[in-house]
């Protein structure tokens, strides 16, 4: 295919930021955000790529759509925090809309992983179609994948690198921008959305978790009737216990 980059547009991210849009081929595109020091996911941050994004589907012929950093060592850093909690409206209305943006848009997504993607930042990966990873720089932690991997990266916090991420099928390939290109071509990712059905297939696909973003707030929920469940099985466990004892101290 190659590549000669040419600029589209770019969106604002703060006053410290900006997504920047290119070009690559013929109907392939590269996102490419830049938020200093370390792309950390605020509110202004993922609007800035949910408009780019709704930019390209409008405005654009479809095609492909690449995501990838402008700061080399950081695909990003995950949440910032200290915005998320102090910012009740981020969840919902910013960061799970653009996941929900990229679960079901309507062109193959690929995120090129060019440096370390933690959490958050990790989970924003997981929401494309596929993923190609620096295999000279970067870790990877915490996503949703088959329950082995996700074990491992739960309960034991581990860190991937590429090839180890490649193994555990949680990335697709490995490599840079050039990596990429080959990979649209070998897939021949830019004809997918002819057909006009490429995002619905997606959100069918998705379903569940499509369900999950629209309607966060039953989370909290869901936890509390967890919560509640677990008291109660405490108290039984204390009473079998206390069963057990008593029995016991009568032989």
């Amino acid at each position: 295919m190659g590549y000669k980059s040419g600029k589209l547009f770019e969106v604002p991210i703060d006053s410290n930021g900006r997504v920047v849009v290119t070009r690559l081929a013929e109907r392939v595109y590269m996102i490419m955000w830049n938020s200093a020091p370390d792309n950390r996911l605020t509110t202004s941050f993922c609007n800035a790529v949910h408009t780019a994004l709704d930019i390209l589907a409008l405005k654009y012929p479809h095609g492909v759509v690449i995501t990838t950093s402008g700061i080399s060592k950081f695909y990003s850093n995950g949440l910032d925090l200290e915005h998320a909690n102090s910012n009740p409206t981020f969840t919902k209305d910013s960061l799970f809309a653009l996941w929900k943006r990229l679960l079901t848009y309507p062109m193959p997504t690929i995120a090129l992983i060019n440096g370390h993607g933690f959490a958050g930042a990790l989970m924003t990966a997981m929401m494309h179609d596929y993923r190609i990873m620096n295999p000279h720089r970067g870790y990877i932690c915490l996503n949703e994948c088959s329950p082995q991997t996700y074990r491992t990266l739960v309960l034991e916090g581990k860190r991937f690198k590429a090839l180890e991420a490649l193994e555990a099928g949680i990335i697709d390939g490995v490599g840079g921008l050039d990596e990429v290109v080959a990979f649209v071509e070998e897939l021949n990712l830019v004809s997918k959305t002819d057909k006009g059905i490429y995002g619905l297939l997606k959100r069918e696909m998705w379903r569940e978790t499509v369900a999950f973003l629209d309607a966060p707030d039953e989370e909290a929920e869901y936890k509390e009737s967890v919560k509640r469940q677990d008291e109660e099985l405490g108290e039984k466990a204390k009473q079998r216990v206390k069963d057990w004892e008593a029995a016991k101290a009568k032989l």
